[in-house]
């Protein structure tokens, strides 16, 4: 039967499946849409949490959900839409399509199965590159619910090294009752026994498998820049070491300077349009953050600030000459731009969250003002010592 090597590799997978923090965005999304888009990076675990919806909710032996890869050869030579009928016709409920990118038209195909198969439900996985249009949307992403995976944060890390649960907060919670958060975190754990590890290596989970981390994770960053950019915004095989030479210079520059888009353009050998492009693609792939200085301001215009999109990034690429003080915006960065608008103050560590506060990145030894609006997020520190004071790994509980 078709179908048969494919179940066994199905529950060979769910029943090999590592145990590992479980994502809070399992609770988040509403299962009951039938087209289902998880999308995010490379690295950040699409697929095992896929698998582990799949062994949540089904039992493989009555094979009613089905775990395909598009890395499979088959799909390439056969297409996706008959073997979702062949799913169908023999009971199958939910059809889980990893890595749908890879295959030639897969809106198209997936689309199509929607339409001919009512009773089926497909959730399928992307990378975070979003592909090149014509400016048109395409009718799949019309009826699809998309959400976002992301690594590991802070607080997940810690409750995946220490078997807690903790919870998050929100940022509110954060700058007017941080010192009450503290007691209650700081009575169930040490964070700052844990924070230098994740900085290092904890946003990614495949930290978790026994192999070297930094070559894991620069073959992760790779396959971003030679599968995910290359092929979504179909950009030519040639011009790949001119993206890969951009995100070494960005990783080694002083984040708190602009960065000179003429120089870079220099540098690289090409032209500034194309620079401002492959920055675009490298903050869709999640390699880079890039801040403005007013929230006005957006891709095209010139960023006020590039950033490695995570800490460990910046240990990967082992960067020369990094300081501690780079590697604390970067932190705070990653954890504020998903739900939170951030741009660039004028001076180094300065940043200004949704217009209305403003938060200086600093070491422990700067002194705290009595300025209403100004929050110091400081590193080197467990505790606060005054309302204005914030360590910053609390920063780390917002997701």
């Amino acid at each position: 039967m078709l179908l048969d090597p494919f179940f066994q590799t199905h529950t060979y997978l769910v029943e090999r499946l590592r145990s590992t923090a479980r994502r809070s965005l399992m609770d988040t999304i509403d299962w009951s849409y039938r087209m289902i888009c998880i999308r995010g990076p490379r690295g950040v675990g699409r697929t095992s949490f896929l698998l582990q919806y799949a062994k949540e909710h089904f039992d493989p032996g009555l094979r009613q959900c089905l775990l395909v890869s598009m890395n499979n050869f088959y799909f390439h030579g056969h297409g996706l839409v008959e073997f979702a009928g062949e799913f169908a016709a023999h009971g199958g409920q939910v059809l889980i399509v990893d890595q749908a990118f890879k295959l030639p038209g897969w809106k198209d195909q997936l689309l199509k199965i929607y339409r001919d198969y009512p009773y089926l439900k497909i959730i399928y996985s992307t990378t975070s590159v979003f592909p090149q249009t014509n400016g048109e949307e395409h009718e799949l992403d019309k009826i699809t619910r998309s959400y976002v995976l992301h690594g590991f944060s802070f607080r997940e890390y810690i409750n995946l090294q220490t078997g807690s649960e903790l919870g998050t907060y929100s940022l509110s919670e954060i700058l007017n009752d941080h010192e009450r958060i503290e007691r209650a975190i700081l009575s169930k754990v040490r964070p700052l026994e844990h924070f230098q590890g994740y900085l290092h290596h904890g946003y990614y989970p495949f930290y978790l498998e026994n192999r070297n981390f930094v070559e894991a994770l620069l073959k992760s960053m790779n396959n971003m820049l030679e599968v995910d950019v290359l092929l979504c915004k179909q950009v030519e095989l040639k011009y790949l070491p001119r993206l890969k030479k951009l995100l070494y210079k960005l990783a080694v520059s002083d984040e708190s300077a602009v960065p000179n888009i003429s120089r870079l353009a220099e540098e690289i050998g090409t032209s500034r349009a194309t620079v401002m492009n492959y920055l675009d693609y490298l903050q869709e792939a999640r390699l880079i953050n890039m801040i403005y200085k007013d929230r006005s301001d957006v891709y095209p215009r010139k960023p006020a600030g590039v950033y490695m999109h995570n800490t460990n990034l910046i240990y990967g690429i082992q960067a020369p000459g990094i300081t501690e003080q780079n590697v604390m915006e970067t932190f705070l960065v990653n954890v504020l731009w998903r739900h939170h608008n951030i741009t660039k103050g004028r001076r180094q560590g300065l940043y200004r969250i949704d217009d209305s506060t403003d938060l200086l990145v600093c070491d422990r030894v700067r002194r705290s003002k009595d300025m209403p609006d100004l929050f110091y997020a400081k590193w080197g520190i467990e505790v606060s010592r005054d309302s204005h004071e914030i360590p910053i790994w609390l920063f780390g509980f917002l997701y």
